[in-house]
């Protein structure tokens, strides 16, 4: 960790977007600090990629992200961007049939853990920006999605109010992707022939196309960039 470079805290960055978004950071010359819920998966992280430190966290743990950002400012010197990666979806199928419990589950984390992890930077003196992985699902329903599609909704709007009661000092920004290759989304891309062809492109995305737009908005070239929500969605939406 070098004091003066900057510094990216990525929930969720042991894997998929979250670990692609990681090491384009850390490519760019960033400290770069992830979270995983589960030690084993942090430490093999870990051990592949030696330029990223770690922290055991999980998403809608409260006292978890308030330790987390504290340690991060007293050892890098500041947290300069926060990206709320972090998500689940354990509730598949109808929203009018899905155990309550797993429903909670899914909002706790997609919604409410990006919260918490907001309001913990902001106590600590986060610098530039928040950035929120939303989905299209929380543009347009689906079936079988319910409980996720309705957590990523309140994601998009709530980037949008943290957007607004966070400006002039920090910028808050959110993307929504539609289905990307990793292991979270793999039951929507397990016949990836039929989940290609939903998508414009006819092809599916992969972790590094989302990392690069993450990237992009929080970077300084995105300066004048604040409220929105990107789709990048390879078509799936037209």
């Amino acid at each position: 960790i070098i004091k003066n470079m900057k510094t990216v805290l990525i929930t969720g960055g042991s894997r998929g977007i979250g670990l692609a978004t990681a090491l384009r950071f850390s490519k760019e010359g960033w400290n770069v600090y992830i979270t995983s819920r589960k030690k084993e998966n942090l430490q093999a992280v870990l051990n592949d990629h030696p330029e990223l430190k770690g922290f055991v966290a999980k998403a809608d743990d409260l006292a978890a992200a308030s330790t987390t950002c504290q340690a991060i400012v007293d050892e890098a010197g500041s947290l300069d961007v926060l990206i709320n990666n972090a998500g689940t979806n354990p509730s598949a199928g109808s929203i009018l049939e899905v155990d309550l419990s797993a429903i909670q589950k899914t909002w706790d984390v997609n919604l409410m853990g990006p919260l918490i992890w907001s309001r913990e930077a902001v106590k600590v003196g986060i610098k530039d920006s928040i950035l929120n992985v939303c989905s299209v699902g929380g543009i347009k329903p689906s079936h079988f999605m319910g409980a996720y599609n309705v957590s990523k909704a309140g994601l998009i709007y709530m980037t949008k109010q943290l957007a607004m009661e966070l400006a002039p000092e920090i910028r808050v920004n959110g993307i929504a992707p539609a289905v990307v290759k990793t292991k979270l989304s793999e039951m929507l891309w397990a016949d990836e022939e039929t989940s290609s062809n939903l998508h414009a492109l006819k092809r599916l995305g992969e972790p590094e196309d989302i990392s690069n737009l993450i990237y992009f908005l929080s970077s300084d070239e995105a300066s004048w960039i604040t409220g929105e929500v990107v789709t990048i969605d390879g078509g799936f939406l037209l």
